[in-house]
């Protein structure tokens, strides 16, 4: 069957006519209240896994006193206990309730740790205030104030916490607290990454206790090497300038080293892998064995790995495995929020990793020793995530993509590799919260068909449902009789480069394809990610653009995740090239459909997606009419060392490759309508990049139009109303440049 076939065969078969009595979404604003009604009830919130798995608490609103509850559930009888409320929890000398951001469990359940105040300082972390509540006595004490992260022993018995580059414990029983590091000073930083180590290795908490409550491992971070970026708001008569310390591509790192300190006597020790050349520090973890670390060294450009296992007493090593790559060794996903490559379970000398070096992600098992086991699973599909390990019964829960690339789902598979099964039944995309005792595990799904539906299972038997937790019938009685609504349509063609892709789209309610429409293609396209999945459709955005004939497209391009190392990895050393490649290929195979206005295309995106705008328009130029640009990278020298380095390489090592990916080298070919958006407080793409495309387009002859948002983080909008304007000025582009039925409104009235 011909990719054009296919496609037509599922918009013959999904073809959405409104019902009697839906209404149209009217204006941008509506539809952003509207993605709020579509995404549903996510079921419990706050979920902690306590009791050692047992049982889960939650928090939620008693709809009778309109008090904020925190309560368990017991799947094992259906038990609903209220553990504590916002009347219990009364700051001290007080009767205010605290109002916290966010808690966690100790890991015995006799305490929670309360974070309040919070105050940002990079996109992930900031400075807290830590409140420890017991259960037992209902007693609320302040720990630690303007402290980073905090987090109790493994015991109970003391709270760790870093505050102003240096580590501190607050012990429970005398209520005292001790500083465990004294070197923390303006450059010189204990338990704290700096911005790139945060932002593009995933953790913002930098150091952990060991299973024993006696030590604390932990990264010193140096960053007075680190050349500074400077950025302000222009807010006051003369404004303040953020300055922060920023490695751009060929740049000084921050160095760091691991140390491990002595609770009791307050000694550090620090391991050194002795590692040839400059080497990044990406994870650390505590084995089985409460006196051995692990500790994973990458190269500077990330192709080779080392795993070191140390004896925190005596700080003597041994490589246990390295790994090389022709391109880059992944130790997390950033999309997915998947933390960890590499698990050590408690009770056993064993470990686990997830490694593509048969082609694609697979996880396999090794002992202390280095010695590799076996490879727990194999073929031309990926394991995205481990759930859950049971030593006991020798058996390991991941969520993979066997089904489809576009689905996820739990299997079970025991650690020899035998016995593996699929345990969700319904097609879809499952994301899955497991207890650690791998007894229950809480199912958060959905399909093309079906809206967000959260249910709670047990292991026991395969697989039994125990509850469902959120079933979101509102949302089905919202699209059925209340709104016009699209639902999403899965699609795939093959280019000319012989690749075969799969994409989404959304239609305009009532789809008559005998008219040519305007399209609006979403993208991002960066490595490693995707952007379509078989779930529910929920953006109100995207279905007003639809209401109004647009057809809305999202594509999964290669040097995106989850299609295998090959598929993914083509694009390391040229950024931008073979992404633009697939979007220009998407609009010429959507302009030869009979139902699409091929002069009435746009391409609209944001961050790595608004680089990908730039790079189609400008080595494609004439595919797409409009390009929609928001807080682009225009120029790779002017990113972060380690997410730049590690997919093109180092510069001196590639220099043409770094002129082909940055697009100030194609302002000349710009030939469309273009839009850029960016702000003034972006630490992660500067605006900086903006700036220096507008000169080369200037100074080319070359013309665009500038939103800028002076106190924006990155993406621009900085409150609500600066978000629903951003959306609008996106919808008023649309709507002059390639709109076919629309004004562009007077956004002022």
């Amino acid at each position: 069957m011909s990719a054009r076939t296919g496609l037509f065969l599922v918009i013959t078969l999904s073809a959405a006519v409104p019902a009697q009595g839906q209404q149209p979404i009217t204006n941008v604003e509506e539809s952003l209240s509207v993605t709020g009604q579509l995404t549903g009830r996510s079921g419990p919130a706050s979920v902690n896994w306590i009791d050692g798995g047992s049982r889960f608490s939650y928090t939620v609103t008693n709809p009778q006193t309109r008090v904020p509850e925190v309560r368990a559930f017991d799947p094992a009888n259906g038990s609903d206990e209220l553990l504590f409320d916002s009347r219990t929890l009364l700051v001290s000398g007080t009767n205010q309730p605290l109002r916290y951001q966010s808690f966690t469990w100790s890991a015995d359940s006799r305490h929670v740790v309360f974070q309040t105040d919070f105050r940002p300082i990079y996109r992930h972390s900031g400075i807290s205030d830590f409140y420890v509540y017991t259960v037992a006595d209902g007693s609320l004490i302040l720990a630690a104030d303007d402290a980073r992260t905090a987090e109790l022993s493994p015991g109970g018995r003391r709270l760790g916490y870093e505050r102003g580059g240096d580590l501190f414990v607050y012990d429970m029983d005398t209520r005292r607290e001790r500083r465990l590091t004294t070197t923390g000073t303006e450059t010189v930083w204990n338990g704290v990454y700096d911005w790139v180590y945060e932002e593009e290795f995933g953790l913002t908490q930098a150091w952990d206790w060991s299973p024993d409550g006696r030590r604390i491992a932990y990264w010193q971070t140096q960053v007075a090497d680190v050349p500074t970026i400077q950025i302000t708001d222009w807010e006051g008569q003369y404004p303040s300038w953020t300055v922060m310390p920023y490695p751009k591509v060929g740049q000084d790192n921050s160095a760091v080293r691991i140390g491990v300190v002595d609770v009791d006597s307050g000694e550090t020790r620090w391991l050194d892998p002795d590692v040839t050349g400059e080497y990044l520090v990406p994870r650390i973890y505590w084995t089985s064995d409460p006196n051995t670390l692990a500790v994973v060294t990458l190269d500077r450009q990330q192709s080779h790995l080392q795993l070191f296992f140390f004896d925190v007493r005596s700080g003597e090593r041994r490589l246990v495995m390295e790994e090389r790559s022709e391109a880059w060794i992944d130790v997390f996903d950033f999309f997915v929020q998947v933390l960890h490559y590499f698990y050590f379970p408690e009770g056993v000398e064993e470990f686990f990793w997830i490694s593509d070096r048969d082609g694609y992600n697979h996880v396999y098992r090794f002992a202390y020793d280095g010695r590799l086991l076996n490879q727990v699973t194999s073929g031309n599909w990926v394991v995205t995530r481990i759930e859950g390990i049971d030593p006991a019964t020798q058996t390991l829960y991941y969520t993979g993509t066997e089904e489809s690339p576009l689905e996820r789902h739990l299997y079970a598979v025991r650690f020899d590799g035998t016995g593996k099964r699929r345990i969700t039944r319904e097609a879809g995309t499952h994301a899955i919260d497991m207890s650690p005792s791998t007894a229950y595990w809480i199912d958060s799904w959905s399909s093309r068909s079906q809206p967000k539906t959260v249910e709670l299972w047990s292991t026991e038997g395969g697989g039994r449902q125990v509850a469902v937790l959120e079933a979101n019938a509102q949302v089905r009685d919202f699209v059925r009789s209340t709104r016009q609504y699209s639902p999403l349509e899965l699609f795939n063609f093959t280019t000319a480069y012989g690749v075969t892709l799969d994409g989404s789209m959304i239609r305009p309610p009532g789809f008559d394809a005998t008219r040519r429409h305007p399209v609006m293609v979403a993208v991002y396209g960066g490595p490693g990610s995707q952007d379509v999945y078989n779930e529910w459709a929920s953006d109100g955005w995207h279905q007003y653009l639809a209401q109004q004939g647009y057809v809305v497209v999202r594509l999964n391009n290669r040097g995106g995740g989850n299609y295998g190392r090959d598929f993914m990895e083509i694009v390391y050393r040229e950024l931008g090239t073979r992404e633009a490649e697939d979007f220009a290929e998407l609009g010429r195979w959507l302009a030869s459909q009979p139902w699409v206005d091929g002069d009435r295309m746009a391409i609209h995106g944001v961050s790595y997606g608004g680089y990908s705008v730039l790079m189609t328009l400008m080595r494609h130029p004439g595919v797409y009419a409009l390009g929609i640009a928001n807080s682009p990278i225009t120029d790779w020298s002017l990113y972060d060392t380690i997410y730049t380095e590690r997919y093109m390489g180092l510069l001196p090592d590639n220099p043409e490759g770094y002129r082909a990916s940055a697009v100030l080298t194609w302002a000349d070919q710009l030939q469309d309508q273009l839009l850029l958006v960016h702000s003034g407080m972006d630490e992660n793409v500067h605006p900086q990049h903006t700036m220096q495309l507008l000169t080369a387009l200037a100074s080319r002859g070359k013309d665009a139009e500038l939103r800028f948002f002076p106190p924006g983080a990155h993406g621009a909008a900085f409150d609500y109303p600066s978000y629903v304007t951003l959306t609008e000025v996106y919808t008023n582009a649309l709507c002059e440049h390639i709109g076919t039925s629309c004004t562009p409104v007077n956004l002022n009235r």
